[in-house]
């Protein structure tokens, strides 16, 4: 079992919820991510989405996209991103998911991807763009490295995709709150709720929604319906309000510990 499943198994011992939070990797710089991880963690984020800057990234919003921009103009790539994994493996064993798209990991290969993300820590991989319905050869090598596999189930998805999603995914299943990009909203979809249920009847995975989620507020009303919260874009801007100061992971910690309140806990 991964550190992705591990981590789950405690939280429903223990009676909690948890907080994903994304970060892109290299965004100031590929030599500050580490740091910025360890203030993640110390606020409270229970699981670290490392997102793979991308020069076509369909699904993500402007703050990210961004994000994403500053990274690859700091030199950062997937085999970069694969070197801030160990790095951020030799301090910690919170668990990481890498967040990337198709179109990188067929130019690294992804024999050799699912090998070097096994080594550098990863627990598991993230494909936004991946089809479902043509996944078995990814999901194969992956699984073979011992790394989980994580799919979008979306509102608009048919129940015949959400049978393949909960077919493919281990360690959870990430529910997409809206149809569009990532960004923050003022409150969440109502298509939230249907969502959760048409996705719990086809497997017994936890669930993380994503995509929206910005608030305590939000993380209150979600932490009722699924086991996790995925948090991106939010962080996101105050990493980009704040590149260039030394207190940035002070306010990502501060953050955390904010959006863990919405759970009735602290860090």
């Amino acid at each position: 079992m991964t550190r992705i499943g591990q981590l789950f198994e405690r939280l429903k011992r223990e009676n909690r919820k948890g907080l994903i939070a994304y970060i892109t990797a290299g965004d100031p710089h590929p030599d500050r991510t580490p740091s910025l991880v360890d203030a993640l963690v110390r606020g409270g984020a229970d699981l670290i989405e490392l997102g793979v800057p991308f020069s076509d990234p369909v699904a993500d919003g402007p703050v990210i996209q961004r994000a994403g921009d500053r990274a690859i103009a700091a030199g950062t790539n997937l085999a970069r991103v694969l070197e801030i994994a160990s790095k951020i493996r030799e301090r910690s064993e919170v668990p990481l998911l890498l967040f990337t798209y198709l179109n990188p990991v067929l130019r690294y290969g992804l024999e050799r991807l699912s090998r070097d993300a096994a080594k550098s820590g990863i627990d598991g991989c993230l494909l936004t763009d991946a089809s479902v319905e043509e996944a078995e050869a990814y999901v194969g090598a992956m699984r073979a490295a011992g790394l989980d596999t994580i799919f979008l189930a979306a509102p608009t998805s048919t129940e015949r995709r959400l049978k393949l999603v909960a077919r493919y995914s281990s360690g959870f299943v990430y529910l997409v709150s809206r149809t569009g990009v990532t960004g923050e909203q003022a409150s969440l979809s109502a298509a939230v709720g249907p969502l959760v249920q048409s996705v719990r009847a086809v497997t017994d995975l936890p669930l993380a929604v994503g995509f929206g989620v910005s608030k305590p507020g939000h993380v209150a009303e979600l932490g009722r319906q699924v086991e996790a919260v995925v948090v991106g874009s939010a962080f996101m801007r105050i990493v980009e309000s704040s590149a260039g100061a030394p207190e940035l992971e002070g306010r990502l910690e501060a953050f955390a510990r904010e959006l863990k309140l919405g759970f009735g806990e602290t860090a």
